[in-house]
């Protein structure tokens, strides 16, 4: 998915996750873009400071189907099975708090 199909994605009410259900791109009240690791409330922004480079490849951004999740409840594997452990710049992670 291209950063604009992300945002256009967030803002119509869809879930986009990143790399694995683990990770779900959201839009806070502020405005920004981010990703969260729900296990933790950890939370790195979509993209760079300039807005302009994705902290992730375009590839592992994706939105569930739903007959995925009903067949899989609790599956945290994307479609393509390349499921990543840690948050990209892990140190850069902060936690969300209540930001929500």
């Amino acid at each position: 998915m291209t950063l604009d199909d992300i945002k256009a994605a967030v803002d119509a009410g869809q879930t986009v996750y990143w790399a694995n259900t683990g990770y779900v791109v959201h839009k806070d009240r502020l405005g920004q873009y981010l990703i969260t690791y729900v296990p933790n409330g950890s939370c790195i922004g979509l993209t760079d400071r300039e807005g302009q480079r994705l902290n992730g490849k375009e590839a592992a951004f994706f939105i569930a189907r739903s007959e995925d999740s009903a067949e899989n409840p609790g599956s945290q594997s994307r479609p393509d099975a390349q499921g990543r452990g840690v948050a990209p710049g892990g140190a850069g992670a902060f936690p969300l708090g209540r930001q929500l």
